[in-house]
């Protein structure tokens, strides 16, 4: 009876924030808790786990789907290590134009054309290239050399507290990530390993340990992010707040120029939208993140939605992703409360 009388406490509490936010919601906006009672309800076919977070940089407005639960941001990540990386360029401590080797040890596997371009190392490319590639066609090799320029992952995370941004942490370099979603336990230090090494380790892995791993990997607080601390991030790119004039545009501009998840948040946009975005997928998660630019000044909106511990198909996935971006861009494009 006890554990029924706290159970029903804690409903009600619920309800009753709820009902306050809406409230709220309502007074400064009365369409903001039907664009959020449909963003629920788009999200439900997905199988999985859903997270939003949308804000509407010119009036502020917010709407939040399990605003503070951690998701695995797959490669999403690669937004917080460019903005670090770039904070570096900003302070003069690492220069874009800067020419690194590929070694074969940083040949990784996952998305990306590097490792399947080049088998052996010699290959010289600009930082810069390296950080379009992380960002253009998600490639891993191209990300791991970035976060190692970058500083690495707690220079990362510093920069995220330093921010003021405390729902995202970025803990591994995307090989050692997806060796843990395999279920490799034998991986070197760092990810200092070869392709041919890497593929080794990975056929020994059982079918078992896959899944057991696969399962771990879902509810692992490693390289993951809040969706509120993801769209705060976003917005304040946006804004101008986090990096010079001249790195925030650059970045956006690659950002814009993205050539995966076109079935994302750009799905079902109106043709020409204008996104810039960063996906990531691996397993049961399937993201994508970014910022729309409304056509007739109606401002900009940023989206950020996760997907987690879905056994769906990813093209599943991605129609949820597509259809709450719609959702929200015919809103904030009807009612940009400027």
């Amino acid at each position: 009876m006890h554990r029924f009388r706290t159970t029903t406490i804690a409903v009600v509490l619920g309800l009753a924030v709820a009902l306050q936010y809406g409230s709220a919601c309502a007074q400064e906006d009365p369409g903001l808790l039907r664009l959020e009672n449909e963003i629920a309800r788009l999200a439900s076919p997905s199988g999985g786990t859903v997270g939003v977070g949308v804000i509407h940089i010119e009036t502020g407005r917010e709407i939040f789907l399990n605003a503070d639960e951690r998701f695995p941001m797959a490669s999403s990540y690669k937004v917080p290590i460019a903005i670090q990386l770039l904070t570096k360029v900003d302070r003069s401590e690492i220069s874009l134009q800067k020419m690194i080797e590929i070694e074969e040890e940083d040949l990784h596997p996952g998305s990306g054309t590097l490792s399947e371009l080049f088998d052996d190392p010699g290959v010289i490319l600009s930082l810069r290239n390296y950080l379009e590639l992380m960002l253009l066609i998600s490639d891993n090799s191209a990300t791991d050399i970035v976060l190692r320029a970058a500083g690495g992952s707690d220079a990362v995370n510093a920069r995220m507290q330093e921010l003021g941004i405390t729902g995202i942490n970025v803990d591994r370099p995307t090989v050692e990530l997806i060796g843990d979603f395999i279920g490799i336990k034998e991986l070197p230090p760092g990810g200092k390993v070869t392709p041919s090494a890497f593929r080794a380790l990975s056929r020994a892995v059982s079918q078992q340990e896959r899944e057991e791993a696969s399962n771990a990997f879902d509810v692992d607080p490693r390289d993951t992010a809040t969706p509120r601390a993801m769209a705060s991030l976003l917005a304040r790119l946006w804004q101008g707040e986090l990096l010079s004039p001249e790195s925030t545009e650059l970045l956006l501009d690659i950002m814009r120029r993205s050539t995966t998840g076109r079935e994302r948040i750009k799905g079902v946009l109106p043709p020409f939208a204008m996104v810039a975005h960063k996906t990531g997928t691996i397993g049961g998660t399937t993201n994508d993140v970014g910022i729309i630019e409304l056509p007739h000044n109606a401002g900009h909106v940023v989206v950020a939605i996760f997907v987690k511990e879905s056994r769906r198909e990813v093209e599943t996935r991605e129609r949820v992703i597509a259809h709450i971006a719609r959702a929200v861009h015919d809103y904030f494009l009807f009612n940009p409360g400027t």
